[in-house]
């Protein structure tokens, strides 16, 4: 068990990502290209590095991170339930994106809908739905939210998690770390009012981590340019601690 940090965003470095310690820190040559391909080479390091740690935690400037993760633990023989933790849905394709902004769109991937370019480079082989739970969504664009409701995903609140029963298989927690309400975790680059506090986060978490079936964890992190980030990092590693044993 141990801290895997990947201290990049959308295929581009970042700088100044505080995370736990010890730590490997993952950072290895990218092509030139598009991002979708520098994040196809960055996540099957990452996917080779997960299949053989034993339950990882991997802190990440972005929610496509999960893919190498999932990859990793495929690749180790796991055949996880994915958790979702998240702000926002993440269940964009092309057809339904306004921004076009790839951050908005791992879910769809992982779920084989959409871009697939990071999923193939990775070596992923696409989640069914069923075998995802997205919890505490609250920001789904149009489009996006008819996406979901028609979707064979289970939707829940962060309170919920409390006493839901997750399946008796093993489980790779996602934690996109603006699920937390900005007031006790800052420095994100799109904050959504209104969520839970990070008390209620860390009391879902609890509830996970007492099945004894996590099998990795992975957050998605602040912006370390931001201000805030200081308390974020803090917050952050509260949450890492419930797994890091």
């Amino acid at each position: 068990m141990g801290v895997i940090a990947v201290p990049f965003f959308i295929g581009e470095r970042m700088a100044g990502l505080a995370t736990p310690q010890p730590r490997v820190e993952l950072s290895p040559p990218l092509p030139e290209g598009s991002p979708q391909q520098r994040m196809a080479v960055l996540y099957r390091h990452l996917a080779e590095r997960v299949a053989v740690e034993t339950d990882p935690v991997v802190f990440a400037g972005d929610c496509i991170s999960a893919i190498g993760v999932l990859a990793g633990l495929q690749r180790a023989g796991v055949a996880p339930t994915l958790i979702w933790f998240d702000a926002h849905g993440d269940f964009h394709t092309w057809q339904t994106t306004r921004s076009g902004f790839l951050g908005g769109m791992p879910l769809a991937m992982i779920a084989g809908k959409g871009e697939q370019t990071v999923v193939e480079g990775a070596g992923l082989t696409p989640l069914g739905e069923h075998r995802v739970v997205l919890v505490g969504a609250r920001d789904l664009d149009p489009g996006e939210d008819e996406a979901v409701a028609a979707s064979a995903m289970t939707v829940l609140s962060v309170a919920e998690v409390i006493t839901w029963q997750p399946p008796a298989r093993p489980l790779h927690v996602h934690v996109d770390l603006d699920v937390v309400d900005p007031r006790d975790m800052p420095a994100h680059n799109y904050p959504v009012p209104g969520g839970p506090s990070l008390e209620d986060v860390r009391a879902a978490l609890v509830h996970l981590a007492a099945t004894g079936r996590v099998a990795a964890v992975s957050f998605s992190t602040w912006n370390p340019a931001l201000p805030g980030a200081d308390r974020a990092a803090a917050a952050g590693a509260e949450l890492a601690a419930l797994f890091l044993g």
